[in-house]
């Protein structure tokens, strides 16, 4: 019994020193030791769907930034995403519900025309979480409380590059510019207003023409409204129409005239590209989906973008119009403050 005892003691006193040999180390290495750091919790794998509006990821703009926040997800995030493109309005449901269907966590409508599309699915598939761009969760139908609505102040983007372009007109001896729409739907009829009344502000004594297309797709439509509202002496034509206003670039182009892209900073399409009115629906979209993946998405609500929060802005001036470009940092922070409120609804 008596070695027994010995044995235990012997064993203790080896223990002991060799957990002060433990401690003896973490202090030499600043008590940092790695096994006692916690590990950041695993990402929650999350599966998101965005159906595209009839515009297609070759728009070179509102849908491919859609896709583009996806994209960004997918890295950053590790989530499971997949786009399904629509090429009619009648597409928006079967879309959606093959999502719904295939038990999809997040699922993104992109645009305006889905906005009842979204709010019939939302209720079809309550377990999944739904988000559409452009459309206010308070104005859907039924107002499902699995929906979160991603809106814009595109008249104040649009305001920005009206100032822009009634500067650049007063300074090159025009006293026209022009803007053209897609289909006439609350987001572009935001931009209009706030195109107006930015080239008013630069020049009271401008005139702005402006047109819809009736259509998001085909440029064809919008290159004939810009060629007519160059041929009445527009200097610089603003498109707002997503796929179709690639064709109002082109003229712009075509006729040596300046052209301000939408959406997206669509700069690239050349040196005649003056700036571009951008929105981050790139943004929107990846902020919906970290939401959906950590638990903070508050479906029954909107999310607000504006030039304050920078949401909205402007994308690269060119070299035409870089001796303006302090005074459209100036009028953007008065928009920032609420100094300028820009209107939402066009001229009549």
């Amino acid at each position: 019994m008596s070695r027994s005892i010995l044995a235990i003691g012997l064993i203790s006193l080896l223990v002991g020193v060799a957990a002060c040999g433990d401690d003896d180390d973490d202090a030499s290495s600043g008590g940092g030791g790695g096994a006692s750091t916690a590990q950041e919790p695993a990402k929650k794998s999350i599966k998101v769907g965005v159906v595209t509006d009839i515009g297609g990821l070759n728009d070179r703009g509102f849908n491919q930034l859609a896709n583009d926040g996806l994209e960004r997800a997918k890295k950053e995030l590790g989530v499971e995403g997949r786009v399904i493109t629509s090429s009619k309005n009648s597409d928006y449901i079967p879309n959606l519900s093959t999502f719904g269907q295939q038990g999809y966590d997040l699922i993104i409508g992109n645009g305006f025309l889905m906005g009842d599309a979204v709010a019939t699915s939302a209720k079809r598939f309550p377990k999944s979480q739904f988000a559409i761009i452009d459309f206010s969760q308070a104005a859907m139908k039924g107002k499902p409380t699995n929906a979160l609505g991603l809106v814009f102040k595109e008249q104040e983007g649009g305001y920005l590059v009206g100032y822009l372009a009634g500067l650049y007109a007063k300074d090159n001896d025009a006293d026209t510019v022009s803007v053209i729409g897609g289909q006439k739907v609350p987001a572009v009829d935001h931009y209009i207003a706030g195109y107006q009344a930015g080239a008013k502000a630069a020049d009271s004594g401008i005139t702005v023409l402006s047109g819809y297309s009736q259509d998001f797709v085909d440029q064809a439509k919008c290159k004939e409204l810009a060629l007519n509202q160059i041929g009445r002496g527009s200097k610089v034509v603003f498109a707002a129409a997503g796929q179709c206003g690639l064709g109002a670039i082109d003229a712009a182009k075509q006729r040596d005239v300046q052209a301000i892209g939408v959406d997206n900073d669509q700069s690239f399409l050349g040196p005649q590209v003056l700036t571009s009115a951008t929105k981050k629906v790139d943004v929107a979209v990846y902020d919906a989906i970290k939401a959906a993946q950590d638990g903070t998405f508050k479906g029954g609500s909107d999310l607000i973008f504006d030039v304050k929060n920078e949401g909205m802005g402007v994308g690269k001036i060119s070299e035409a119009g870089q001796k303006y470009a302090a005074q459209i940092d100036e009028v953007k922070q008065k928009i920032a403050s609420g100094e300028i409120t820009p209107p939402e609804e066009p001229e009549k």
